[in-house]
């Protein structure tokens, strides 16, 4: 399993569940979009088959950690956009594009960096890269 998690072979990144149970405690997610049966963070979810993308999501309150590759900034433009509160749990890449366009001294936007390397899924090792959580929250003024 680790073999898999930490290659180019998935870009797939299964939050840790003691990690989730928190962020869930403090906003009450409704939906995961980027989810599989195994997987899934809530009772509602959208399988890669199912396209998390192209779905209305609605009022629902979002936790999203979307695939790491080269489509991340999609699943940002989505979270950015969407009505209420959704919340990502993604690599620290404040380089990058969408970062700057949709997350970096936007309003209603939180950014919490993570300290220490996060340990996805069932792995003993710790992810190559630093995350970030972001919290876009159309519901209240942050």
């Amino acid at each position: 399993m680790d073999k898999v998690m930490f290659s180019s072979a998935s870009d797939e990144w299964a939050t840790p569940q003691d990690f989730f149970d928190k962020l869930n405690e403090e906003f009450g997610f409704t939906l995961d979009p980027c989810a599989n049966a195994e997987n899934h963070k809530c009772d509602k979810y959208f399988t890669k088959e199912q396209n998390g993308l192209a779905q209305e999501w609605g009022t629902e309150r979002v936790y999203c950690n979307p695939p790491y590759g080269r489509g991340i900034g999609e699943w940002v433009a989505k979270c950015s956009r969407h009505d209420g509160l959704a919340v990502m749990l993604i690599p620290a890449r404040t380089d990058t594009k969408w970062f700057h366009e949709y997350v970096y001294q936007k309003p209603n936007v939180e950014i919490r960096f993570v300290r220490g390397r996060l340990k996805f899924g069932n792995s003993s090792n710790s992810a190559p890269f630093p995350s970030m959580v972001i919290v876009f929250n159309k519901e209240a003024i942050l």
